[in-house]
Parts: C-alpha cells; structure tokens; sequence
C-alpha cells in the first residue's frame, strides 16, 4: 500500500509515518501544495496512492481545499471510483461544519488528534486497505 501524510504538525507527522510505515510505503509533505504536488506526480508516474491521511489545518492551502482538488482530479483523469485514493482527514478541530464540509467534499474518514491508533486501523480495515489478522 502506498500512503501520502500530509501534516504540518512534526510530532503528528512522525507518528503517523512510524505507526502507518507497518502498512506501507510513506511519503510526506508538509504543506497542501507539496500535497498536490506528491498526489500529481504518483498518478503521471503510475503509482498512485491508495491512501492520503489529510491534516485539514495546512500552511498554503487548507486540506479540505486539497482534497477537492484531488477528487476533481481523479474525475478529470477518468479514474474509476473504486480506483480512488482513500482520504483520512485529520485534525485536532472539532468543528462539526468544517468535518462536515470534508466528507461533502469527498472525504471517506476522519480522525481526531490526538490520534487513536485502534480506531484508525479500524478505519483502515473498514475501507478495505488492511485485512483482518486471524
């Protein structure tokens, strides 16, 4: 699996690369144009992410700004749905409105900070990216 963080955050950035690292492949960025920027150049080079966790506070651009952009993207390229990027929004805000306003904009889950590493593998298995251990 190949799994993009986008988090300005240092600590939450590493933890997330220590703790996702066990599932996949990682990149990082740390602001919502690097963001874009990584999510571009993994379709042209034809590996795409299979999942992106999204912080919604970013320098630059805001993550809900880029997933918009992302998902418009994924249109335009003619990707079929259930060949789509997985999105994990993240954020330490519990505004109901701005939650809200990411999975209007296509979002398939949210975590809240500090994260809960057995709700999101919960998550992980819930949108089919892990298995279930035996």
């Amino acid at each position: 699996m190949r799994i993009l963080i986008a988090e300005d955050d240092l600590s939450s950035r590493k933890f997330l690369f220590k703790f996702l690292s066990q599932f996949g492949e990682c990149d990082m960025t740390v602001d919502g144009l690097e963001t874009l920027d990584a999510f571009l150049m993994a379709i042209k080079e034809d590996k795409p992410y299979d999942l992106i966790c999204l912080d919604i506070m970013m320098p630059k651009v805001d993550g809900v700004k880029i997933l918009k952009a992302i998902k418009d993207l994924e249109v335009q390229k003619g990707i079929l749905p259930e060949k789509r990027v997985k999105v994990i929004m993240t954020t330490a805000l519990a505004k109901t409105q701005i939650v809200q306003n990411a999975f209007e904009a296509g979002c398939d889950a949210y975590a809240s900070k500090p994260i809960d590493t057995e709700k999101l593998v919960e998550v992980l298995r819930k949108l089919g990216l892990i298995q279930n251990k035996e």
